[in-house]
Formats: C-alpha cells, structure tokens, sequence
C-alpha cells in the first residue's frame, strides 16, 4: 500500500468530523459542548465516552483511550494507520493518489487479518461481477432477486452477488491472483480436499455480511435448488476477521436510521433485512438465523435503548427465542414483540403491502414482554392454577434480570393487572426470585451501583496519564507547549529593559537550551525535539500537527492533554463547586514556574548522583574535593531556584 501524500492527510483530517463518524458506531448525546455516549471499548452501564467536536478528539474514560477520528478508527476497527485514512478519504469523497499494484510477494507480506480482508473484497467484487456481467449469472442469480422484487438500487447497495455453479471457477480466479487457498479456506471461500479446490459457495446467490464499517466479514449463500439433502443456506465459518456472534446483518447499512427513530427492529433472515429496507423500515437488522447473544444486543445499545423483535407467524421454537427477550431485558433494553399473521414474515409481508400498511402493521400488533410471554405459555393452560402459577414465575424470572429498579417496579404493576393478582403478591414473589438469584451470585441481581463524585473522579485520574513523579515535570512542560505553544507574551529582564515579544515554544526551548538539559522520559523527549527542531526551522508546532502524526501513542498523548478541560467540564464546575483559575491569565508567571519546577528537580538528581560520588570517594583523595566544589554548586543553585519558586528548603 502506497504512503498517502501529506497534504492529502492534512485534507483527511481538516475534512472528517469526529462527531459524525464516531456517531456511526456510538450513539452520542449533547452534553454542555460535548457529546457522551456509552464506551464502544468496554461493556459499561454509565456513559464515560466523551467526544469534544471543538478539539475533534474523545477520551473513553473507561478505559483511558484517547484520540482523534483517526485513532479511534484504527481502535475500534482494528484499522492500519493508512487503513483508517483511506477509510475517512472514502467516506467524505477525498480522492488518494492510486496506490501501484502490488507484487505477489508484497501481498504474502500483509499481515493476516489485512489479506482476509482483501480476500474478501476481491470475493464480494467477483460474485457482484458474475451476476450482472456473465449470462449465467445474469439467468439465475440476477433474476432470482428480480423475481423476489428487489430494485436495481437495492441489489447494488446491499452488494447481492452470485457464485458460478462450476467445482472451481471462484478458486481459480482467486489463486491466480495470487491470493493463498490457506486464506482462502479460512475465510471459507473454498474446500481443499487431496490438492483440489471447490468453490464453497457455487451455484448460490450471495449476501454479503458487512462489518459496522462496512468492511466484508463474510458471506451468506442460498441455494436456488430444490434438492432438500442441499442446505439452503451455507454462511462463512469463524475465522481472525468473522465471529457471527458479535455481527447483525444490515447495521452498517440501518445504524443511521436506528439513531434517528431511535427504535431497532430485529428479524431472522437476509431477505427480511432488505425487503423491510427497500419498503421503507431502513432501521432493521437481523441476526442471521443464529441465537441472539449478548455482544448482538450490546451493538443496538450503542445505537438505540429500544428493541423491538419481528416474529414470523409461523416461527417454529418460539419458546426457544425467550432466552433472546432475557439477554436484552438483562442488558437494560426496551423490548417490543410484533408477531406476523400465520403464514406470514417480514421478507413476504413487506413485498404485498404498502409503507404505511405495514408500518400500521407492526404498531397495531406491538406488545410488550409480558404479553408476549404469557399468550405463549398460556396455551394449554386451561385455568390450570398450578400451571398458571408456574407461568406467573417464568414471567417474574425475566422481569428479575432488569437492571433498573424502576423499570421492574412498572412490570410488577402490570403482571398484576394482566392476571388479576394483589399487586403486593407479585412484588413479595419477586423479592424471593431476587433473593434466590443474590445467594448463588453473592451479588444482588439487577443492582446499579451508585457514583459518587470521588468514584468519578478517582475513575478520571486513572484513566489520565501515568507519570512518576520525576516525569511530571517533563510532563507539565510539554503540556504548556502543546495547550499554549503559539500564545504570544510581553516579558523583559529587568525594570529597565524593554519588554520584548516571545511565545511559550519559544521561551520553553531558550531556558531548557541554556543550560543544555535534557528530558528523561523518552516520549516527552521525542515530543520537545520536534517543537526544537521545527523552531530552529522557524516553524511553531501546533497540537493539530501533532495530531496528524502516523504515531499514534503521541496523538492519544496530546488528545489526553487536550480532554483534561473535558474532565473538569463547566457542569461539573457548577455541580460539585470546584473553581479553577485559568493558567493563561497569566501565561509567562505559570510556565516560569513551571521551568523551574522543572530545572530544581534537574539539579535534586544531579546533586543526589554527586553525593553518591562522595560516600563512594577514597578520603583526602583530590577527587573528592572536587565533588565538594561540585556539591556546593549544586546547592546553590538549587537554594536560587528554590527562591524563585518561594520554597523554604528544611535541612
């Protein structure tokens, strides 16, 4: 892959904004004049992701990750440096100087991930190309989604594809390209058996499953045979870039569309998915024919609290989907049930029906767990009290695994109503189904635990910066530079000298200059050498440069220098008292203090090394008296320093 020009990077990065393309994978809400929203790193029931649109950076402080758009790409999506650029390029129609193909042996030397990638993308291509491009696909693939009554807009955008019914016309091609039939294999593309190869997905019309990026993780085929010993739907195994568990089909397509209604609709198939789209509920998604699992639920929280599941009327094992309403009621998510008419589902019903039919639809037939729950269990009950009564605690059970006590307070109410049962009845039974839970878990189920000030605080500072205390001199000078480097300031040397006109860079690198001193800590060094060398070249460096830089350690450095304002926001200002002065009301007085600071640890450690020097010295030895000198020097110096810093030094 081809280095991006820098300009071309400069105009990725003035281009993209954080708050739209982080509010692709995490819905964000206003706060102040930052954004917040759940961690997208971390399963967390407190918002502590913060995204700044001022600076264009976030901080999770969860997880002390911080950034900007590039970083949190290259976080969340496991993307290269060049990766999540081109991505961004893509995205806002930024146009990348064409990179040169590529050799045979610089495609073995991508890394592994990268390669099942490109694979796939070659795959969705080929499949896209022999459907519209070659007359079998063309007579089959292309005109099964025509009859199914899919436009040529929605074949496109979902990015439908057919696989040629030949053993190994797929695999031929791919291998000539130089793609490894190991790669190959692992993403299930094709079958190696006694040194040949068979198309895994030949003779099937082809889904495409999309990452929340839109990067292909796989693939799902359907059969158009009639030959029930032929599975009708073969999907990709697990492989380094697939894990079915942790994907909903259609997100990458639906996620804008569920933060606007802010409500998901979840169905079975593909074919649901596209049809409910092209009808018009673009804010669908479904779970491929697999049990519902938790990661699958944690992606809609990101987006939406509020879940409602699309049943097919003649859904078989309905009782079996309970154990999905349990995972998104555990998980603290509003949950709807729409059971289609007998004989009816999603993909059918949306193809006879209008937009405002079938939204008429799902509305009128909406219900609610409860409801749901009971209609099902209810059949051949027959009054049965004991059986009723086993029902009324199935029921309790689900309603016993909401986090939120309200919540499950509103239920009791309406599993009272719903079966005619004292109110007080209900709520004592449920205690007793909490109590049961807490013995076994040592935990009381549903629990939020409560945050207080000093939680969150200590949770900030933990996800700050780590420094020894020797470092946090360095530290503080190269925070200067970053947050105030270009500020202009009037200073002079004495009272009778004329004030002259100096930047915090500028004043920063002539005092550590002078007395030729050196930083410690490595990254601190590495940082103050760019802001010397680009000054000696007249240049300033600025926080956005630094930013820029393919270096992502120093970028999450500078973002969590920047979102230190974040932490100490004007609600929190207002809410727990704490006032703070600002440095830049006096810029030249803070960052002299901070120089000193700085130099007075500097001569603490030489004077520390010198008298080390002298237990270690043979008495009367000349050498040892030179190290005295030395000492007395040191201590001077520092008693100077000492001064100007007003400290009183205690012997």
């Amino acid at each position: 892959m081809s280095k991006i020009p820098p300009h071309i990077v400069d105009q990725i990065m003035q281009t993209a904004i954080i708050e739209e393309v982080i509010g692709e994978f995490v819905q964000l809400k206003r706060a102040g004049s930052n954004l917040k929203g759940l961690s997208p790193f971390t399963d967390e029931k407190t918002p502590s992701f913060v995204v700044s649109p001022a600076k264009q950076i976030f901080k999770c402080f969860s997880t002390g990750t911080g950034g900007t758009v590039v970083t949190f790409l290259m976080e969340k999506e496991h993307f290269t440096y060049p990766e999540a650029l081109r991505w961004l390029a893509d995205k806002y129609g930024i146009e990348i100087p064409e990179a040169r193909k590529q050799t045979k042996e610089e495609l073995e030397s991508i890394s592994e991930k990268e390669s099942l990638f490109v694979i796939n993308d070659f795959a969705n291509q080929y499949f896209q190309d022999n459907m519209h491009s070659r007359d079998e696909g063309k007579s089959i693939g292309l005109s099964y989604f025509v009859e199914r009554g899919y436009t040529a807009e929605t074949i496109e955008k979902f990015q439908l594809g057919y696989c040629i019914d030949k053993s190994d016309d797929f695999s031929k091609s791919a291998i000539k390209k130089g793609y490894k039939s190991e790669y190959l294999s692992k993403v299930g593309l094709i079958k190696v058996k006694d040194d040949r190869t068979f198309d895994f997905y030949r003779g099937r019309v082809i889904f495409p499953i999309h990452s929340i990026s839109g990067r292909v993780l796989g693939f799902g085929g359907r059969t158009l045979k009639s030959d029930k010993k032929v599975a009708k739907y073969y999907n990709s195994p697990e492989s380094p870039i697939y894990n079915k568990s942790e994907i909903l089909y259609g997100l990458y397509f639906s996620k804008g569309e569920i933060i606007k209604r802010d409500e998901c609709f979840l169905c079975e198939g593909y074919t649901d998915v596209i049809s409910l789209y092209q009808s018009g509920i673009q804010n669908v998604v479904s779970s491929s024919g697999t049990s519902l699992t938790k990661e699958q639920v944690r992606l809609v929280k990101r987006y939406t609290q509020n879940l409602t599941i699309l049943y097919d009327g003649d859904a078989a094992g309905i009782k079996a989907s309970f154990r999905g309403i349990d995972i998104i009621l555990e998980e603290g998510l509003n949950v709807k049930v729409v059971m289609f008419p007998d004989g009816e589902d999603p993909d059918s019903f949306a193809k006879k029906s209008s937009l405002d039919e079938l939204t008429h639809m799902i509305e009128e037939n909406k219900q609610d767990f409860i409801s749901f729950k009971a209609s099902v269990l209810m059949d051949g009950i027959d009054n049965d009290p004991i059986k009723k009564s086993k029902l009324i605690r199935d029921v309790l059970e689900s309603v016993s695994l909401i986090p939120d006590q309200i919540t499950r307070s509103v239920y009791v109410q309406e599993i009272a109503k719903k079966f005619d049962i004292e109110e007080r009845t209900i709520s004592n039974e449920l205690i007793k189904v909490l109590r049961s839970k807490a013995s076994k878990s040592n935990s009381y189920p549903g629990h939020v635990e409560e945050v207080h000030t000093s939680d969150i605080i200590k949770k900030s500072s933990e996800a700050r910066v780590k420094v020894s205390t020797n470092d946090e001199y360095e530290l503080d000078l190269i925070r200067f530079m970053v947050l105030f480097g270009t500020k202009e300031m009037l200073i002079s040397d004495g009272d009778d000298t004329e004030e002259k006109s100096c930047c915090v860079i500028e004043l920063i690198c002539d005092e550590i200059s002078k007395d030729d001193l050196t930083f410690n800590n490595e990254q601190y060094r590495v940082i103050y050498e760019m802001f010397e060398k680009n000054l000696q070249e007249n240049v300033l460096l600025t926080a956005s440069h630094l930013k820029k830089l393919e270096n992502q350690k120093i970028v999450s450095f500078v973002s969590n220098i920047e979102s230190s304002e974040i932490e100490l926001s004007h609600n929190w200002i207002q809410k727990y008292n704490i006032y703070t002065k600002s440095e830049s009301d006096n810029i030249y007085k803070s960052v002299m203090n901070s120089v000193y600071n700085f130099k007075y640890h500097k001569v603490d450690e030489l004077l520390a090394k010198v008298k080390k020097e002298i237990q270690e010295s043979a008495s009367g030895d000349e050498e040892l008296l030179s190290l005295l000198g030395e000492q007395m020097s040191y201590e001077r110096v520092k008693k100077k320093l000492s001064d100007k810093l007003g400290r009183i030094i205690l012997k």
